[in-house]
């Protein structure tokens, strides 16, 4: 099953209608975002996070900002969290970087959204070459996300 496959899967069992834009490879966030039509802050980053007991969490970020690690290891409880490599991230979920969503992970890890997230987002669809576009609201509730202050 492909990534985009994976991802409708998904979406469809937790009842979010979604959209895949196909869009050319961007060199940046900035670039991706004009190409698909959206401002920056409106592609959310989708980072895998590595807890110290091997475990993973998802952190969803706003292209315009970048993750806070005392924020999110305060909300955690942790005194320590990483990025991946991304081979680690790839077994931890399926996708590769650029692509990550938690919509069809091969695991479900718990989501922590920036509490910023709003509206229309756009993020990963599960492989290269498109872009998700979802309602931030209907993605937070179909994952029980956790919403805080986790950026800076």
């Amino acid at each position: 099953m492909s990534g985009r496959e994976r991802v409708s899967a998904d979406a469809a069992a937790r009842g979010v209608a979604i959209e895949f834009v196909s869009r050319p490879a961007a060199k940046s966030l900035e670039e991706a975002a004009a190409l698909i039509g959206v401002e920056p802050r409106e592609i959310v980053k989708t980072l895998v996070v590595k807890r110290s007991d091997g475990t993973f969490l998802f952190a969803l970020i706003p292209g315009d900002k970048q993750i806070s690690w005392p924020k999110l290891r305060a909300l955690v409880g942790v005194n320590k969290l990483q990025l991946p490599d991304p081979a680690v991230a790839l077994e931890a979920t399926g996708y590769e970087r650029g692509t990550i969503t938690p919509l069809g992970s091969t695991t479900e890890w718990p989501v922590y959204a920036d509490e910023s997230i709003a509206g229309r987002i756009a993020m990963g669809a599960g492989e290269h070459g498109y872009s998700l576009l979802v309602d931030s609201g209907d993605l937070i509730r179909a994952f029980g996300a956790t919403v805080a202050d986790i950026s800076q």
